[in-house]
């Protein structure tokens, strides 16, 4: 595969949205429709649309590896329980041999049946009988009217502000230890004394916003790291519905929206910016990332960016976790920039903890170091390509990018060299979309703006 802008340390890259490219390219005269829809709650439904060689014409394996990462991709931007194939048999079968207890995809079933409470399943269909799109988008958010809660739960401290018709009359942040505490009573009481706290600098409390790391349905807790330690006897107890308790205290019957941290940011950057078609891609201890749409809106969507594939290549670095190759979390967070630095020829100490590794690259580049700008130029390399590619599921104008990966001299270099791969790769796309850093200051203020912007007044 040549590309136009290499990864400068990484020869074997193999970006997928290069891949997507050249499929529909190969198959534009003599190519098989073939539609990947997910389903979840409610049944709502996310459709893509694509094509690939007629079955039986020799390609087949060809066809599986690359509808195997399209629907592992679908699968972790929208999220859901529900696999269904039309258009192909024969991947299609291969797709639910996958996705299966025990399979290829293993990993995937079971971190899905827990988010939905289903289990897991694919179907295969004619192209005819394919399911439409059913969204749930809402225009979560924007609301700025009358005295309100906003909560951010991060993994170190958390942030509170009590927000007045959009002006923020107090805020605190307090740190605390959420990831190494076993009993959800910690959890309980650090979140409901927040919200007390930033209740009694108003008069009155109209509504709460959360804004959490985490995977959240219909304001319930599915998956969430703040709560690593607790049992998952304890989780289903006291932890599932634990913000919608907590609002309970704060009063009867006040709205109450809890929402992915990732699609929180996307939105304070929508509102930042005054505009729509936000994807927020946040590069720290993982990737994270976040959604507003053409609306406006928030679309319930997972967004989990750090397993969705953005390398092609087999021999690509495999995520511990979900056991898969070539995922985000690899390219696009601290592990990004560790994997990449014996390449550059910068030895890391191994007693050191992974964010400790990462200071080191950044001193580095501070002090002007070339070893440590070729890892930044390859990632922002990596990163140019990823945003095509998410260009096949979101409809974008705008990419923010955030997290510490991002500080400093690295972060200017990360998205130079993804600004070259959109203008030599692809240039239509390079009219289209914008690249920003916001201001870190500006972030923090407006994420709990933000936040407490999330339930509409009934």
């Amino acid at each position: 595969m040549k590309l136009k802008v290499n990864a400068k340390l990484d020869p074997k890259f193999e970006p997928l949205s290069v891949v997507c490219r050249d499929m529909r390219e190969a198959t534009k005269d003599n190519g098989q429709d073939i539609v990947i829809a997910i389903e979840r709650n409610k049944g709502y439904t996310t459709t893509y649309k694509t094509r690939i060689y007629p079955d039986g014409t020799g390609h087949d394996g060809e066809n599986f590896a690359f509808v195997e990462r399209m629907t592992k991709s679908l699968l972790w931007v929208a999220g859901g329980y529900k696999v269904i194939i039309a258009g192909s048999e024969v991947v299609g079968n291969k797709i639910k041999e996958a996705y299966t207890d025990g399979g290829l995809r293993d990993f995937d079933v079971h971190f899905m049946e827990k988010v939905y409470e289903q289990p897991f399943v694919v179907e295969v269909c004619s192209l005819e009988d394919a399911p439409e799109d059913k969204s749930a988008a809402a225009p979560i958010g924007r609301h700025l009217d009358g005295c309100r809660i906003g909560f951010d739960a991060g993994g170190s401290d958390r942030k509170v502000s009590a927000v007045i018709d959009g002006e923020s009359v107090y805020s605190e942040e307090v740190v605390w230890f959420p990831k190494t505490n076993s009993d959800p009573d910690y959890h309980y009481e650090g979140i409901l004394n927040a919200m007390k706290t930033a209740a009694s600098y108003m008069p009155r409390v109209d509504a709460i916003g959360v804004s959490s790391a985490g995977v959240y349905v219909d304001n319930r807790i599915m998956v969430a790291s703040l709560f690593l330690k607790v049992s998952d006897e304890d989780f289903d107890k006291k932890v599932k519905n634990m913000y919608i308790d907590v609002a309970k205290e704060i009063g009867e019957n006040i709205p109450i929206e809890v929402a992915n941290d990732g699609d929180v940011t996307a939105l304070a950057g929508a509102m930042d910016l005054n505009d729509d078609s936000v994807l927020g891609v946040a590069m720290g201890t993982s990737e994270a990332g976040g959604y507003v749409d053409p609306q406006g809106n928030i679309t319930g969507w997972l967004n989990e960016l750090a397993f969705v594939p953005v390398d092609f290549c087999k021999e690509a670095m495999v995520d511990e976790w979900s056991g898969d190759y070539g995922c985000g979390v690899k390219y696009f967070s601290q592990d990004g920039v560790i994997k990449l630095a014996p390449y550059a020829g910068i030895e890391l100490d191994e007693n050191l903890s992974p964010a400790e590794k990462l200071k080191v690259v950044q001193g580095l580049m501070k002090d002007g170091d070339e070893r440590a700008a070729a890892i930044y130029d390859t990632i922002g390399a990596y990163f140019g390509y990823a945003i095509a590619f998410y260009t096949e599921f979101y409809d974008i104008k705008h990419v923010l990018i955030m997290g510490r990966v991002t500080s400093g001299e690295g972060g200017t270099l990360i998205l130079e060299r993804a600004q070259e791969v959109l203008d030599t790769e692809f240039p239509e796309l390079a009219k289209k979309i914008k690249l920003h850093i916001p201001d870190e200051s500006s972030r923090r203020v407006g994420q709990s703006v933000a936040a407490a912007s999330l339930p509409e007044l009934k």
